[in-house]
């Protein structure tokens, strides 16, 4: 498979709630499954229990972005986050 490659670095370059929100969407999951529990933020914001909505997940991804899942992959129509199969990249 012949792909071009833009690599984005997003802890210097972070998402915006927009494009982090439109991202989400393209992988069918919800916020809090991209969340990566291993981050120490994950433990210090106390989101295992976690009672926040998508809008105010994603707010706090964007602030923190080692919350995020990685890496992120984006072809397309879809994206894909965490541990992937390159087979399964359409």
């Amino acid at each position: 498979m012949n792909a071009d490659i833009e690599k984005r670095d997003f802890f210097r370059d972070p998402f915006s709630e927009a494009e982090l929100t439109k991202i989400i969407k393209m992988t069918g999951k919800k916020p809090s499954e991209i969340l990566r529990k291993r981050d120490k933020k994950y433990k210090e914001l106390g989101l295992e229990n976690n009672k926040k909505t998508d809008t105010q997940l994603i707010k706090l991804m964007v602030k923190h972005p080692g919350l995020i899942l990685r890496p992120i992959i984006i072809t397309k129509n879809k994206a894909y986050i965490g541990k992937i199969d390159a087979k399964n990249l359409k």
